[in-house]
């Protein structure tokens, strides 16, 4: 007992003494790079009520520690400078050296924000040799994850200065960015790189951030109920070997072997993806193999190996020896060949290439071959292969699941590798990311000004420089206009320009067709130095941004086109025609343009093919290779266009003076045929009420998929469309459907029948109801109420309008059309745009099939009104429009 006492009361003691010693945050230790010109907190933790002593430059600092342990310190601000030495003392005393005042960036994003030097050291190996640069400092975050709620520090880290080996582990972008701001201001620079590879924005952003965000919200809630995270590891038992078996024929008869004789290789050419050669949906193990020629001059010398890149995984042999291997996709293939491994003649060499998902093979345009002394051996042509295995697909049955990816959910990246540098005072941000958001850009519209003022909220300075790396260009070439979620968030990033002190480096230049971790980060970190010293170190005269579109203006069957930030006028790069420009009417279907050059700031596109030209796009691609649109100062011009209108999704109306919507019911065949045309032709959505059991719904599935498909909503307008027979003027209706005979079951039955119907048709299950002749009851009374959670609204039949505080979504009102001229409707509308309220048409026929008609030409004049005033008229579907009243009404 007495020995138990005397170890209990050691490891008390232990623990005592860790616990009163100072700790210090990581980023605060040698080589570190304070704020300069601000007022700088030094933080850490130690034994509650423990007296802290910090000295600096002659000058001591003092406080206790808090019931919590922590403890912070203010200095005064610093004036640049480098070599200075931090004392701190309490019951332990830490040395801090070579503390180094200047301007510290934050800089994170995904994979080519954290591409190291290392990547790019084939192309800038001058800029690595030459790295001596004492007052350029680097600390790198490590990846880590939390669901649950901000840390206050690292695991580990520390300062690293740039020089030519510590370099390649600086982020490549960071660091050419870094070098153009120090030689240029003569400051140290601290970069503070905390970026993830394969990461949605989604996980950068603090769960305060999220404040208007409410599904995210229920996600991040979710994600701290321990009990539901652990349940995504959960495996479904299956009874399996308790040894690992070797499937792959390659490995058991050891094809990479100097002594196996192959038999049965076919060829293929290298580079190229083995599907695109004769093997057809391949998940599994191909094997490579071909013998060069070594000439006697390349023995006992090392020799450097590219094989450009390759999908998957690889294992390289030479002459039957592993030289190397590569566990995933994006790494360039760069392996050395040991001095006493080749031989004068023929060497073998062999490659064992794994892929699961997508292409596999070699990556086109990208260099294959091997060096030494100056001398190469082109490795490029036709290799033999051989499958070696072919992966089985896995299906998961049971509670399946592959497990939670911690680093995509919402809050995770920025709890762990944000939150811990929030005590510390910095100059501003650097953003690189948005691949991984490219699946689905929409969203990325609202999600960045969101990421941008978070941080800024966060760091208490509404004004923090941040600027954006806008996507490169990347994927095959298309030679015809064309839709691209690459696009649509290369212009989802330019909302960041909504917010001051930002700006957003375009390089749709300087991407790589086959490579979405293009090589060329010293363009991009010297474009995001322009834009630091125009907005963050006041070189206001200094244009750091491509040609900007100002205006349009639409005369003669030309758009004249009117551009800012051209410094001193618009060139074309290459001295051409510039390129990827296109064209279109109001139906969207956009063609190349022709285009002239007419001013110093100002450009003329047109084809003869559009008579009357509205919308304009610009490098609305992809990859739209060589652009050669510039100003004078070599910046390239942003992929833009004038086909979207700037919502404001917060106001009424989207910001707009009224609504309005188009519905149309019964006469389902003129609908398809007069109207969907008429609507598509200008890019009107209109709403569409379908009786599941009428001739035109269910003859004509194809055409009604094609409506859903191009925008149009498809509404519920019963099974059998019932009405109420007991009312003046009904007659026409037959017993079978008399709505006041229809019990409330019977209804509720057939609404929901449609539902499933329209469902099949287009996918989805939020709509709008329409009441049959504007009927409510059956025999219990009304029925809507019971079917609120099967629609976000229902439409009556009342000529009234309301603002968007008065109306009922489930008894919205509408003005049926009968004979009305096109003026008629066009004075509703005026009224809507004058009153600030929510228009409603309905439509039973146009040009024929019900005797509630309208004609065409009426209803044309409406559209065209519609259309040209759509600027002041927030023009959509029943079901968006409600939606939008849903959220604003919150």
């Amino acid at each position: 007992m007495r020995l138990l006492k005397i170890l209990l009361a050691f490891c008390l003691s232990g623990i005592y003494t860790a616990k009163a010693q100072i700790r210090l945050p990581k980023l605060i230790s040698d080589n570190m790079v304070l704020q300069r010109d601000q007022p700088i907190k030094i933080w850490g933790w130690a034994e509650p009520k423990e007296k802290i002593t910090l000295t600096f430059n002659k000058k001591s600092f003092k406080t206790t520690t808090a019931e919590n342990g922590k403890w912070e310190i203010l200095l005064p601000a610093q004036p640049t400078g480098t070599g200075f030495e931090m004392l701190l003392k309490g019951k332990n005393e830490i040395s801090i050296k070579n503390i180094a005042f200047g301007d510290v960036w934050l800089c994170s994003g995904q994979s080519n924000m954290v591409t190291p030097m290392e990547r790019v050291k084939e192309k800038y190996p001058d800029d690595i040799t030459n790295a001596n640069f004492p007052d350029i400092r680097n600390f790198f975050v490590q990846t880590l994850t939390d669901l649950n709620a901000p840390k206050d520090d690292f695991p580990q880290g520390q300062w690293k200065a740039a020089n030519p080996k510590d370099i390649l582990a600086f982020g490549a972008v960071s660091y050419f960015f870094a070098r153009e701001i120090h030689e240029k201001y003569k400051v140290p620079i601290g970069i503070i790189n905390s970026s993830v590879g394969g990461t949605p924005i989604e996980a950068w952003i603090s769960e305060g951030g999220y404040k208007n965000f409410d599904a995210i919200q229920k996600t991040i809630a979710r994600n701290k109920d321990t009990s539901y995270v652990n349940s995504f590891n959960r495996r479904l038992s299956v009874p399996r070997n308790t040894t690992t078996q070797i499937k792959d024929l390659g490995l058991i008869e050891h094809w990479e072997s100097p002594d196996y004789q192959p038999k049965g290789w076919r060829n293929m050419n290298i580079p190229g993806y083995w599907e695109d050669q004769g093997i057809k949906d391949l998940n599994g193990v191909v094997w490579f193999r071909r013998t060069f020629e070594v000439p006697k001059s390349w023995l006992g010398k090392p020799v450097k190996l590219f094989m450009g890149r390759i999908i998957d995984a690889d294992e390289m042999y030479v002459n039957g020896k592993k030289i190397g291997n590569i566990t995933y996709q994006y790494p360039p293939r760069r392996y050395e060949i040991p001095a006493d491994l080749l031989k004068e003649g023929k060497n073998t060499f062999v490659i064992r290439v794994s892929n699961s998902a997508g292409k596999g093979g070699f990556v086109p345009d990208k260099p294959y071959y091997m060096t030494t002394n100056g001398e190469e051996i082109d490795l490029k042509g036709t290799w033999q292969y051989k499958v070696g295995e072919a992966y089985q697909p896995i299906t998961f049955g049971g509670f399946g699941g592959g497990g939670i990816n911690q680093q995509n959910q919402p809050t995770a990246l920025f709890n762990a590798m944000i939150a811990p540098v929030l005590p510390m005072k910095i100059k501003g941000f650097l953003w690189y990311q948005g691949e991984s958001n490219v699946g689905n850009p929409e969203p990325y519209n609202q999600l960045l000004p969101a990421l941008i003022n978070d941080w800024r909220n966060l760091w208490n300075d509404s004004n923090l420089p941040f600027f954006v790396v806008q996507l490169t260009n990347y994927q095959e070439i298309n030679y015809t206009p064309s839709e691209s979620n690459n696009a649509l968030l290369r212009e989802a990033q330019n909302q960041a320009l909504t917010l001051p002190n930002t700006a957003v480096t375009v390089t749709i230049d300087l991407g790589e067709w086959n490579d979405i971790h293009p090589l060329n980060k010293k363009d991009i970190g010297k474009r995001l130095a322009l834009s630091a010293r125009n907005i963050a170190y006041g070189e206001k005269d200094l244009v750091h941004s491509g040609p900007t579109l100002l205006a349009q203006n639409i005369e003669n069957g030309k758009i004249t086109l009117t551009f800012s930030n051209v410094a001193d006028g618009i060139t074309s790069k290459d001295g051409e025609e510039l390129r990827w420009f296109s064209i279109a009417d109001y139906d969207k279907k956009f063609v190349w343009a022709k285009t002239k050059v007419i001013g110093k700031d100002k450009i003329e596109i047109w084809n003869e093919a559009i008579k009357n030209p509205k919308y304009v796009r610009y490098a609305w691609q992809d990859n739209p290779e060589g652009v050669n649109f510039y100003n004078s100062v070599d910046l390239p011009a942003s992929p833009f266009r004038t086909d979207v209108e700037s919502l404001d999704e917060t106001k009424a109306w989207k910001g707009k003076k009224c609504s309005v919507v188009l519905t149309y019911d019964d006469a389902l065949n003129v609908h398809l045929d007069n109207v969907i045309p008429a609507l598509d032709s200008l890019n009107l959505k209109g709403t569409f009420y379908l009786t599941a059991s009428s001739d035109a719904a269910t003859n004509r599935i194809s055409g009604w998929k094609r409506a859903a498909m191009n925008g149009h909503e498809l509404g519920n307008h019963t099974l059998y469309h019932p009405c109420d027979a007991s009312l003046p003027g009904m007659s026409w209706v037959k017993p079978e459907y008399d709505l006041s005979k229809y019990s409330l079951r019977k209804m509720q039955d057939e609404v929901k029948m449609c539902n499933t119907y329209l469902k099949a048709i287009d996918g989805k299950d939020k709509r709008t109801f329409a009441f049959t002749c504007g009927h409510k009851k059956v025999i219990e009374g009304e029925f809507i109420q019971t079917l609120t959670n099967e629609f976000v609204a229902a439409r009556s039949v009342r000529s009234q309008m309301h603002s968007i505080n008065e109306q009922n979504l489930m008894d919205i009102d509408c003005y049926s059309m009968e004979g009305t001229t096109g003026e008629q409707m066009i004075d509703l509308v005026k009224q809507a745009q004058s009153s600030g309220k929510l228009l409603v048409f309905l439509f039973h026929g146009v040009g024929g099939e019900h005797g509630l008609n309208v004609s065409k030409e009426a209803h044309s004049k409406l559209l065209h009104y519609l259309k040209e005033n759509e600027k002041d008229i927030y023009i959509d579907t029943m079901l968006n429009v409600a939606e939008h009243i849903k959220e604003i009404k919150k």
